[in-house]
């Protein structure tokens, strides 16, 4: 079956079907991962979003019910060079495109994946419509141009749980966290379980009152999707554990709601970072990370008050990415710490939040 892709800037790419019937429109990005599509295609932060994987070959090792990062996939649709259909893992129960149309998820192959990322790169990412039912240029054309922004879109309420709950709990507890879950990948959960965290994750319009209600010793804001700048309903509760003097760790979202909370902005990226291999500098020691980061939104370092400083700085925009108070225990990173994929070069910074942890207890007396 035939299928196609349409940019709003006109640009329109014919190719093969290899997932569901259907059409859907979406923010057109790519991501520069070799491997791990399975954990991309579930990661709620692609909600919103068609994603295009600029390594040639997707789909070799297959999928299955293990290697998933939430509930089900949340982006709009998968764009693949040459996509696979018979792969060859011990590990896989089906194959991409059987997964594709599992789950509803509009793929297509066959296009140059190369000429789609070099156009994003310049004039930055847009509003796109995949199709297998509409295979007319101009009018997929139209439809992308009349497509909704993401500038201004909150996707969060989309991909947050409904009710809290509780995630495994580890073999010995040390910490009680709450996790705010405004699109939060499962390796975020496992990893705190492993570390002794008994966590509960929240639905991301809690109140304070709820989180405190589980007198966790720290809490955590998750990735997610969408426009920082649309959640305004959030603000205000961060805002109230910080003045509570929580213990606070933020990833990607979480860290942009952070710089919301204490009173600085965000602004929009041309096409954003997203992929494994996204270097970053620690500004102190001056050292620097390959890490993993899926984001189309920057904190504006300008904005934020004296007390808060850049920890961590991208190498290849020099964006913000990482900010910490300088007199409470808040800090965060604009990029992905528990991978999946990508590398571990950043797993640090989940030891900080447990020694902070620690160090509140002690000072209450609770060790």
């Amino acid at each position: 079956m035939k299928a196609m892709l349409a940019l709003e800037d006109g640009s329109v790419f014919a190719g093969r079907s290899v997932g569901a019937e259907g059409e859907s429109e979406g923010e057109l990005v790519f991501n520069t991962s070799m491997t791990g599509y399975q954990e991309i295609l579930t990661d709620p932060s692609y909600a919103g979003q068609i994603v295009t994987m600029t390594y040639t070959q997707i789909g070799n090792y297959g999928c299955n019910e293990e290697d998933v990062e939430s509930r089900q996939p949340f982006c709009r649709g998968f764009v693949m060079r040459e996509c696979c259909f018979e792969p060859s893992n011990w590990r896989a129960t089906m194959s991409l495109p059987e997964y594709l149309k599992k789950w509803n998820i509009v793929g297509i192959d066959g296009v140059d994946t190369r000429r789609i990322t070099k156009i994003l790169r310049t004039k930055g990412a847009m509003k796109s419509v995949v199709s297998t039912v509409d295979l007319d240029p101009d009018s997929l054309v139209a439809k992308a141009r009349n497509a909704f922004d993401m500038a201004g879109s909150d996707f969060v309420k989309e991909v947050s749980v409904d009710q809290a709950y509780e995630w495994e709990k580890p073999e010995k507890k040390k910490y009680r966290v709450v996790a705010m879950d405004y699109g939060i990948k499962y390796n975020i959960l496992r990893i705190l379980r492993e570390n002794g965290c008994e966590t509960a994750v929240l639905p991301a319009t809690a109140t304070p009152e709820e989180v405190m209600a589980y007198q966790p010793d720290g809490v955590f804001l998750s990735n997610g999707p969408g426009d920082p700048a649309a959640l305004p309903y959030i603000y205000p509760v961060v805002q109230a554990l910080i003045e509570k003097g929580t213990v606070i760790f933020g990833i990607c979202l979480g860290h942009q709601i952070i710089g919301h909370a204490l009173g600085g902005t965000t602004y929009k990226l041309k096409f954003g970072h997203r992929g494994g291999n996204q270097p970053v500098m620690r500004n102190t020691p001056g050292t620097v990370e390959i890490t993993a980061q899926n984001h189309g939104f920057a904190v504006a370092p300008d904005s934020l008050p004296k007390n808060v400083r850049v920890s961590h700085t991208h190498l290849n925009d020099r964006t913000v990415s990482g900010l910490e108070h300088t007199e409470l225990p808040i800090f965060s990173v604009q990029y992905h710490p528990e991978a999946s994929p990508g590398p571990h070069d950043s797993r640090y910074n989940f030891q900080r939040f447990f020694d902070m942890m620690g160090e509140a207890k002690q000072k209450a007396g609770c060790l």
